[in-house]
């Protein structure tokens, strides 16, 4: 348990670090595209429930007409949820390079160690394509265990626990996909951060749970990006480096 508690103050410790004067220009583009993505989707998504609404409201009449006060929060909280789960995982993919590069001015204010990486023009721009190709191998590490709870979730008996196995892998999922900047800074494939995280499992859930639970408050969410790319670098630097 003092593993899933250490997890979770790591990334409220990321946080608190965003205000560092020499870290906070690395957080501003990240930060504005969650906002512009979380607005597209979000004003999408209102369009969509809002026929939706509508239309479940239009056949509720007579003594029923009390479920229309439960039914459009629970509408508008779906959708909020939606939108920033799925910002979210949109602006993890195309702002991935970002995330590197704050991950690394993370670890060099922390350990006092510069990272040596290659500056030149040509490696910025491999860096682009390389970034989109972790989160691709990420995903393909994430659908083989997603499919295998969508299994179990039809298998009388055992679907009980479909809700548990999917915190569980969310969880993990976020903690992979975080503490992955730090470690691909130091060219370390996805295999080495996998046996890292595990080697740390109840503090990598514990941190990518607190993560998870983030990503779906409204407004809060805005900031999580830097503030769990913050969070899983001090892990790292913490206790996750030593173990390279």
């Amino acid at each position: 348990m003092s593993g899933l508690f250490k997890g979770i103050g790591y990334f409220f410790r990321g946080m608190a670090m965003l205000i560092q004067p020499g870290l906070r220009r690395f957080v501003v583009i990240p930060l504005l595209a969650n906002i512009a993505v979380f607005a597209v989707i979000a004003g999408s998504l209102y369009q969509l429930m809002s026929g939706f609404y509508i239309d479940i409201t239009g056949e509720v009449t007579g003594t029923l007409s009390f479920l229309t006060w439960i039914v459009a929060p629970v509408i508008w909280l779906v959708g909020t949820l939606l939108s920033g789960y799925l910002s979210i995982f949109i602006v993890l993919f195309l702002t991935s390079p970002f995330h590197g590069l704050l991950a690394e001015k993370v670890e060099e204010h922390v350990t006092g160690e510069a990272i040596l990486s290659e500056n030149s023009v040509v490696q910025v721009a491999l860096s682009v394509p390389r970034g989109f190709l972790r989160e691709l191998e990420k995903l393909f590490h994430y659908l083989p265990m997603a499919l295998l709870v969508v299994i179990i979730s039809v298998i009388p008996g055992l679907n009980f626990a479909t809700p548990f196995l999917w915190i569980i892998l969310g969880a993990w999922m976020m903690s992979l996909q975080f503490i992955d900047y730090p470690m691909d800074n130091h060219r370390l494939p996805f295999s080495e951060v996998r046996e890292a995280c595990s080697a740390r499992r109840g503090t990598s859930i514990g941190f990518g749970v607190i993560v998870a639970f983030v990503s779906g408050i409204p407004i809060l969410n805005l900031a999580l990006i830097p503030a769990a790319v913050a969070g899983a670098t001090l892990l790292w630097c913490d206790e996750l480096r030593h173990l390279r």
